[in-house]
């Protein structure tokens, strides 16, 4: 895979400035962002989180899933410590795309569950792609993160890809009537530390 950074700019907050950084995949013609403050390449792991694009939780503001609230949690953790990036991956629906994760909404109202839905539609539970990573983390001169997940397929990846990792910490969001069943099946299907 050959991927290539394109542009960065600032990045205002209700948590401060941030600094918005614009990578895409060539292969694909995919576009992804990170979303960092601070000196990244200054001595020490840095705190990051991975983060799929999600429409409905991070703009639309559902409460089908915990997207939109970690992604505010991320970026709340990462300007109390003034140093941190988020990786912010177009992969909508864990890689299924925006109109299939509506049919795959549609499903779950009709009783399956998340991963039920991926599969019913012929896709895998999880289909996401972590490889542009480690050119985003060479990018910044990134030697070491503290990882923000509570998904072990997450730090598999980091593993694979070469990336060092010194914690994982964990983020975890309170359940709500909306979300408690998408919760209990990425912990009971998909092995998250929830």
């Amino acid at each position: 895979m050959s991927f290539c950074y394109v542009a960065s700019t600032k990045l205002p907050t209700r948590w401060g400035e941030f600094t918005l950084h614009g990578f895409k995949d060539i292969n694909n013609d995919q576009e992804h962002v990170s979303i960092s403050m601070g000196d990244l390449s200054s001595e020490g792991p840095v705190l990051a989180r991975i983060h799929s694009e999600c429409l409905t939780g991070d703009a639309l503001f559902s409460l089908r899933c915990d997207c939109g609230l970690q992604l505010e949690s991320a970026l709340e953790l990462i300007a109390q410590e003034k140093r941190g990036v988020i990786f912010y991956l177009r992969q909508e629906g864990r890689g299924i795309g925006l109109l299939n994760k509506i049919k795959a909404y549609d499903l779950q109202d009709n009783g399956a569950d998340t991963v039920e839905a991926n599969l019913k539609l012929g896709f895998d539970a999880d289909q996401r792609d972590y490889s542009i990573l480690k050119f985003m983390c060479d990018h910044f001169n990134i030697s070491e993160l503290r990882l923000m997940t509570n998904n072990p397929a997450k730090l598999k990846a980091i593993e694979e890809l070469g990336i060092n990792l010194s914690e994982r910490v964990p983020h975890k969001i309170a359940a709500c009537t909306h979300n408690s069943n998408y919760l209990s099946v990425k912990r009971d299907k998909m092995g998250h530390i929830i």
